[in-house]
């Protein structure tokens, strides 16, 4: 063979070998250095960069973007806000709008007077991945919330910031949903208030420092309304308006039935951690109630059933207060909580109402399995004048109270059983008879003869 005929093929096979090398590398350099398709296109929606709204533009783009937000809603579209900060006020959410931003990057901040968001009417809201900035402005009278949305049937607010409101951050009215892993913080008034909802999820969230109080769940008339409150994270809840209890609660639920609050981490709140007036069939549930400022889990007024298990109160005034038989509120199990750690001063004066109790039960409650320690006045006390019946307490530890348990023989006082509890350093004694504050019997776990009323059995006194 033709040794010139021989290297010419392979000189011809290695150029053709290099080139497409590379046409290939710059093919491949070429794709890293030009997106394959745009923002706005990957997205599906609508890019507001694009359409018109510039960041940190020293006036405001309500305008601008209220027209963006109206004109992707109607074909059903997102809008996307590229970073940067951007000052809007008075927008009126459409039905089906659906703002996206970049968590932690797409920043809005009220610049104007009247309010801030507001939703009435539609079907769908959705916000996610934005800071909404109060900065510290005034709302209208009009604007009960930074974010205010009515008659919506599915909010959905979603990676958010939102900061600085001079009133509440979030209030919705009869609206279902959710509010997922927001951060809500120094709202004036309330991180989250939430009115006759319909099957809504309160989510993930960490609330701190605000006025009011955090999360509530009110209705204005007394019904179901099946709230979930689980996995928040809320701290530092004031009452900046005074009181005795309506405001300063990390949680509250008032009127609003069949409502779960579970596995929240709550701390630093002035009143309550978990405060319940007047909601049946709720469920309070392993959540962590560190330094209350008062009673730390409250089920109160006109309830009927209450569960209350697995939670650990360290810091209160009160652990866990299940009572005003006298106003309707009964049926109840407390079951496996931790509470320790209690206080005789609370944020008012006392007058009638005790503080350093551990658990307080009044009407046709079982109070089983928990473990009570540093009480500085009553571990357990059932009842309250002649507001007792049907107490079941069985196989609690009280250590470090004044007295292990005090139950009412107050006139007209009714039943209890109290068995096979252990009361350790308790000098006040292990199971004492009250009518109303004064002391009326010696130590019943020897001998309860006189109250036939009451079963007191297997106790230990120690």
């Amino acid at each position: 063979m033709n040794a010139k005929l021989v290297m010419s093929r392979r000189m011809a096979l290695t150029m053709t070998v290099t080139s497409a090398g590379l046409l290939l590398a710059e093919r491949i350099t070429m794709a890293a250095s030009q997106p394959v398709i745009g923002t706005t296109n990957l997205r599906g929606g609508i890019d507001a960069g694009s359409a018109g709204m510039v960041p940190g533009a020293p006036d405001e783009q309500d305008k601008r973007l209220a027209d963006i937000i109206t004109a992707a809603a109607r074909e059903n579209q997102p809008v996307f806000l590229p970073p940067g900060t951007y000052r809007v006020s008075n927008l009126d959410l459409p039905d089906g709008t659906r703002l996206h931003g970049v968590g932690g990057a797409t920043k809005l901040i009220h610049d104007g007077s009247g309010h801030f968001f507001r939703a009435d009417g539609a079907r769908r809201i959705e916000l996610s991945n934005l800071v909404l900035d109060g900065a510290g402005r005034a709302l209208g009278d009009e604007a009960p919330a930074m974010v205010h949305m009515r008659n919506v049937g599915e909010v959905i607010i979603d990676n958010c910031e939102i900061i600085g409101s001079t009133k509440t951050a979030i209030q919705l009215e009869r609206c279902g949903g959710r509010i997922d892993h927001c951060r809500i913080t120094s709202a004036a008034d309330y991180a989250v208030l939430a009115i006759e909802s319909t099957g809504l999820a309160i989510t993930g969230n960490t609330v701190a420092d605000c006025g009011n109080g955090g999360i509530l769940v009110h209705r204005w008339t007394k019904g179901p309304d099946g709230t979930l409150v689980s996995g928040n994270r809320i701290t530092g809840t004031r009452a900046t308006n005074g009181g005795t209890g309506q405001y300063g609660n990390a949680i509250n639920i008032y009127r609003a039935d069949n409502v779960q609050v579970t596995g929240n981490h709550i701390s630093a709140s002035a009143f309550s951690a978990i405060r319940s007036n007047a909601g049946s069939n709720v469920q309070i549930a392993n959540n962590q109630c560190l330094a209350s400022g008062e009673t730390a889990i409250y089920s109160e007024f006109g309830f009927e059933g209450a569960i209350v298990s697995g939670n650990l109160v360290d810091g209160a005034a009160n652990g866990i207060s299940i009572v005003n038989f006298n106003e309707g509120g009964r049926l109840a199990t407390v079951s496996g909580n931790i509470v320790r750690n209690l206080s005789l001063t609370a944020p008012y004066e006392q007058s009638d109402t005790f503080f350093g109790l551990g658990i307080s039960v009044e009407a046709d409650t079982v109070v089983s399995g928990n473990v009570i320690e540093n009480a500085p006045r009553f571990g357990l006390l059932l009842g309250w004048g002649p507001y007792l019946r049907n107490v079941v307490v069985n196989g609690n530890v009280v250590r470090q109270a004044k007295t292990g348990c005090a139950v009412s023989v107050a006139e007209g006082a009714g039943s209890a059983v109290i068995s096979n509890n252990l009361f350790e350093r308790v000098p006040g004694g292990g199971v004492i008879g009250h009518r109303w504050h004064d002391v009326a019997s010696s130590e019943l776990a020897h001998d309860a003869a006189g109250f036939p009323q009451l079963t007191v059995m297997g106790n230990r006194v120690v």
